[in-house]
């Protein structure tokens, strides 16, 4: 499918697959497995080393490095829970995806009827904004101590940069021995390159879901408002009866969303809560101006983040709410009073909006992004105290 070619890329660098269906067979391939756990075993034993320089630096009395750690360690959880999840998940993603496939628009009339590529374009748009916002993000973090040494000892000359890794990892040996310092360079790299990849793909694989759901719910709205009525009641019963089938098709589909996406975004807000705060605190504790540069473009990528679920959660309440307005402005004067009465019901029912749901203990729009933003401030204020004294 056209909505989830980004995400399947991005699933790919990962060794993962994350759905089959009868276009899209299973691949027994052993090259895919093999990156799988190359790329998870690696992320394990990096974020281990990261919890250890933790443990380290809390034992130490050195608040703004366990702060700077755990901002590393959030990310990481959050990239591994996503990808986990998503490969726990697969039949309940495939039978979803099947789903998709039977009510996609096929053919050119199908298409202009369900205005797909409008959809499409906009799907398309920002899965490459926020993959590129990504994978930006993290080769700063990967290739910032090979730029610092290329640019300041190198090039200006304007100081002795030395041997530096892109993350705080506690190793109980000689790290800057040449043949162990290349390779754990490369490890680092590998582990952020996975944790990012995680996140980017099944981001991408939420939004191209989600969608799909909101073009389906605008397109029944757009069907409803603009059905002519007969006045007959054998007639419009039967448009009737096929419009709560399609609506109920719909509302399946938003919850086996639910049900696939719920517990990685409930844990991606708890972490992302943390992270924001974290990295909120150690831009304001005098960092020099390229430390500066790197821990605003975590931040700013950290709150894309958030913002892109929280306004797909938003199109799903909205177009999901629509429904009710296109049944009420349905041309019903001159129905049988039948189709009248059955009406009522199927506005009452689109007056209930589905939601993108982070588990049942939220219910994710835009006003989400506010309460996290709250909370996290809540944090910083009290993280900020505790350091001034």
């Amino acid at each position: 499918m056209k909505f989830m070619k980004y995400a399947n890329f991005f699933y790919k660098a990962v060794g993962i697959e994350p759905y089959t269906t009868d276009s899209r067979p299973q691949a027994n391939s052993l090259k895919a497995s093999l990156v799988f756990w190359a790329n998870v075993l690696n992320l394990s034993a990096i974020v281990t080393g990261e919890i250890l320089y933790l443990g380290v630096s809390l034992a130490d009395g050195k608040l703004l490095d366990a702060v700077a750690v755990m901002s590393y360690i959030g990310f990481v959880i959050v990239g591994t829970s996503k990808m986990f999840f998503i490969w726990w998940k697969k039949p309940a993603l495939s039978d979803m995806v099947r789903d998709l496939e039977h009510i996609y628009p096929h053919g050119k009339e199908a298409e202009e009827e369900y205005k797909l590529q409008s959809y499409l374009r906009s799907s398309s748009r920002i899965s490459v904004t926020y993959a590129l916002l990504y994978s930006v993000l993290i080769w700063t973090f990967n290739l910032f101590s090979i730029m610092q040494y290329l640019v300041y000892e190198k090039l200006l000359h304007l100081r002795v940069v030395g041997l530096a890794l892109p993350y705080t990892v506690y190793y109980p040996w000689n790290w800057e021995a040449p043949w162990s310092y290349y390779m754990l360079l490369f490890c680092e790299n590998f582990a952020g390159y996975t944790s990012a990849a995680g996140q980017i793909s099944t981001d991408l694989l939420l939004c191209a879901v989600a969608t799909q759901v909101v073009m389906h719910f605008d397109h029944l709205s757009t069907v409803l408002e603009g059905h002519e009525l007969s006045g007959k009641w054998e007639e419009d019963s039967r448009f009737l009866v096929n419009t709560v089938k399609y609506h109920q098709r719909i509302l399946r589909l938003s919850e086996v969303l639910n049900d696939i996406f719920g517990i990685p975004l409930l844990l991606n807000f708890m972490v992302s809560t943390f992270v924001i705060c974290f990295v909120g605190f150690q831009m304001t504790v005098g960092v020099p101006p390229d430390i500066m540069i790197k821990l605003f473009l975590f931040l700013f990528s950290s709150l894309c983040q958030v913002y892109l679920i929280c306004h797909y959660g938003q199109l799903i309440a909205d177009s999901s709410l629509g429904l009710s307005n296109a049944a009420y402005k349905q041309n019903w004067n001159h129905a049988d009073v039948r189709y009248r009465r059955a009406l009522v019901f199927v506005i009452a029912r689109a007056q209930k909006p589905a939601h993108l749901k982070a588990t049942v203990f939220m219910n994710i729009t835009r006003a989400t992004m506010t309460d996290l933003l709250q909370i996290s401030y809540k944090f910083f204020a009290l993280l900020r105290t505790m350091y001034v004294k």
